[in-house]
């Protein structure tokens, strides 16, 4: 399995471990793809790579952002697996314009249901979809209108 739903599932791994096991960011993703078993293409690698910076660099609006969808739940209760997986949906919605905010969900959903189960997609499902009600960009097409 290759393209983007390999890669945003490497960016949930990656995050999900550098979370419990902290260490210098460009180390870390050294070791990540020193991973015998991934064999990405240059542009998914970029991609992966593009993604992690991004929600690290983002993480504070992320994490407002979700706070506000979440019930006003601290994010930091959030289970691990549902807050990384909620993080990197919010980035691609909040900061990737060539990524449509539907498929940004759609991946989510299915990244959740895979590792976490059927009560966790439907979590995040269900605080995706509010946010992206809420977007001032189109939901099914990449956003052309920068300005």
């Amino acid at each position: 399995m290759t393209g983007r739903r390999q890669a945003r599932e490497w960016v949930v791994q990656f995050l999900f471990q550098t979370e419990f096991n902290p260490e210098e960011l460009d180390q870390a993703l050294e070791d990540f793809w020193n991973d015998e078993e991934k064999k990405p293409l240059d542009r998914d690698r970029n991609y992966v790579n593009e993604v992690i910076r991004g929600v690290l660099d983002q993480q504070f609006k992320i994490d407002r952002t979700l706070k506000r969808y979440t019930d006003n739940w601290d994010v930091e209760r959030l289970g691990a697996l549902d807050r990384t997986v909620l993080r990197v949906a919010v980035y691609e919605m909040l900061f990737r314009d060539d990524v449509p905010p539907v498929v940004s969900i759609n991946e989510a959903i299915e990244i959740a249901k895979a590792y976490s189960g059927q009560k966790s997609a439907r979590f995040v499902n269900g605080v995706l979809d509010r946010i992206q009600k809420e977007l001032k960009r189109p939901s099914r097409t990449p956003n052309t209108d920068n300005g």
